[in-house]
């Protein structure tokens, strides 16, 4: 099973009112352990922001300025996600509905629901009524955020991929990219076998009880454990 771990940054809250992805970053899982293989791309949005923004996430306008814009980055990143893997995201809904807004605006087919992943939800249901920002989750779970001094979508990414799997049950349940080495059937017998044989462990029954067995067992009719054995009629 392939998932996409992702986040993104942008220069505002509504893409209905003019506001772009400037950054996107995404994380490759299989069987719900990291590969390895991530996805990281700035985007020029073409339009300014506020201060507030740029304090949000440090991105300004001037370093923003010589870098793609989204449909020239798109394919690429369409083809990292794939047509068929899940995307995992924090308040998923935010992140899809700028990216289907400008996929639309391309002319590109939408991602649908089906393929989203909100770590949010899971992490509401898991711990009800607690704070499950990006931040508490990591504090929560023991993932070191000492970097995240501002939003950054791969960085992001990364910290989620950790909490995501936290939140599932803990990292890697152990699987072929695993570096724990495959032990043979033949080397488990083996350290069976050596193991020291501890001696039977004997119960003796109090009297008053075998008393009472014998007793129940004698008004059992034609019992054969009390019969004695026959020889053998050929003999």
């Amino acid at each position: 099973m392939r998932e996409i771990v992702w986040d993104t940054e942008t220069t505002g809250l509504d893409p209905f009112t003019g506001d772009r992805l400037v950054e996107i970053g995404a994380v490759e899982l299989i069987n719900h352990v990291r590969t390895g293989r991530e996805y990281h791309q700035y985007i020029n949005p073409l339009r300014s922001m506020s201060e507030e923004v740029i304090r949000v996430h440090g991105l300004t306008e001037e370093f923003l300025a010589d870098k793609p814009t989204f449909d020239e980055i798109v394919d690429e990143f369409l083809a990292f996600v794939g047509t068929d893997s899940k995307l995992v995201a924090h308040n998923a809904s935010f992140d899809m509905k700028f990216l289907n807004f400008q996929l639309k605006e391309l002319g590109k087919p939408e991602i649908g629901e089906d393929r989203v992943v909100d770590s949010l939800l899971i992490a509401r249901k898991k711990f009800p009524g607690a704070r499950v920002n990006l931040d508490e989750l990591c504090r929560r779970f023991g993932v070191d955020n000492s970097n995240r001094t501002v939003h950054g979508a791969l960085l992001d990414a990364q910290l989620l991929a950790d909490v995501y799997l936290e939140l599932l049950g803990g990292h890697e349940p152990g699987f072929l990219l695993s570096e724990t080495p495959v032990v043979s059937a033949e080397t488990v017998l083996a350290q069976i076998a050596a193991r020291p044989v501890r001696p039977a462990r004997v119960f003796p029954v109090p009297p008053e009880e075998t008393e009472q067995f014998n007793q129940f067992m004698t008004q059992i009719k034609d019992a054969l454990w009390f019969k004695e054995p026959q020889g053998d009629s050929n003999t």
